[in-house]
């Protein structure tokens, strides 16, 4: 891989990638009004989702506690879900287990990068963790809730979770609020896809014996204790244009009005460069590279990264 990445030509690719990741560093820690929260928006295929990604990598660099979710989109569909009486609210333990466990597919590993951290960090509540339907196999019987003991770490927290289907949701609330009574080291909530979270999930709740109700993804338990902004942790949400989710309002509730940071297209200066790099890692001929085709493709796409990617194998 390093190969790919020398010289004059490697070195501006890099600084395209920087100038954008510098523009969330400028929002979050650098700018006159210091952001914990920001919201990513813009066009599709801007660059969004690879952003959030870079910051999550530097972040974990930095030594910060991340808590990475790539496909918010996940949480609200698929699996099995069921309505829990002492709450109210939907518990999907699939999911719940799934942010917990190893998913180093799509660097969401949350164990692996933060093991060492979740170790040193004990936990500061220690009220027993509710027990709910097991995935498939329902609740356990005579027990509704489990103990955590005294000096018990994140770690066991996380574990618990993932070792007891029963646990898992639990474990996955009960983490969201031992992160915010976090101090000691910097926190970052990443979630990408969180459009998905202010629309309606695929759940439907029957009504009717010819009925059903759709069920909102702020009735889902972990995206209920997840989705709000309105805190003072560090947290950082991309919008995705690809799940179809359509337009929201701007004002989007648990959300700082504030929060929302619309993400440029390239400008012709990044395409140059990107064009370039696609022309070194032999995407298109040198005999029909030149300044005039790679400008057509820019202005074709309108600075679109993807679309750029699609367009440049077919100059002639």
């Amino acid at each position: 891989m390093r190969q790919l990445f020398d010289g004059e030509l490697s070195v501006r690719l890099w600084w395209v990638i920087l100038n954008k990741i510098q523009v969330i560093y400028y929002l979050l820690l650098s700018g006159p009004k210091v952001r914990k929260q920001v919201v990513l928006d813009g066009p599709r295929s801007c660059g969004k989702s690879i952003m959030l990604a870079m910051l999550v990598h530097w972040a974990r660099d930095e030594g910060w506690l991340v808590l990475y979710v790539p496909r918010g989109w996940e949480w609200t569909h698929g699996g099995y879900f069921y309505k829990n009486p002492q709450t109210g609210l939907w518990d999907t333990p699939l999911q719940a287990e799934n942010v917990l466990k190893a998913r180093s597919l799509f660097d969401m590993d949350f164990l692996k990068y933060n093991e060492s951290r979740l170790r040193e960090l004990p936990c500061q509540i220690l009220d027993p963790i509710p027990l709910g339907e097991g995935a498939g196999i329902g609740y356990m019987k005579g027990v509704d809730s489990k103990e955590i003991p005294e000096g018990s770490t994140l770690y066991d927290l996380v574990q618990m979770g993932i070792q007891q289907t029963h646990a898992a949701v639990s474990a996955v609330v009960r983490l969201r609020k031992e992160l915010s009574l976090v101090k000691d080291i910097p926190v970052l909530i990443a979630i990408d896809q969180y459009n998905n979270w202010f629309t309606f999930s695929e759940y439907e709740e029957p009504v009717t014996i010819r009925s059903c109700r759709p069920v909102h993804s702020r009735e889902l338990t972990m995206v209920n204790a997840f989705r709000s902004m309105m805190h003072d942790e560090m947290m950082v949400g991309a919008f995705s244009h690809s799940t179809a989710v359509g337009k929201l309002r701007k004002d989007l509730p648990d959300v700082p009005v504030d929060a929302r940071f619309n993400l440029p297209r390239y400008n012709i200066d990044e395409a140059a460069t990107v064009c370039h790099y696609y022309l070194r890692q032999r995407l298109v001929s040198r005999e029909v590279f030149t300044e005039e085709n790679w400008k057509k493709v820019y202005y074709l796409s309108n600075g679109n990264g993807v679309e750029m990617r699609s367009l440049v194998p077919l100059m002639r």
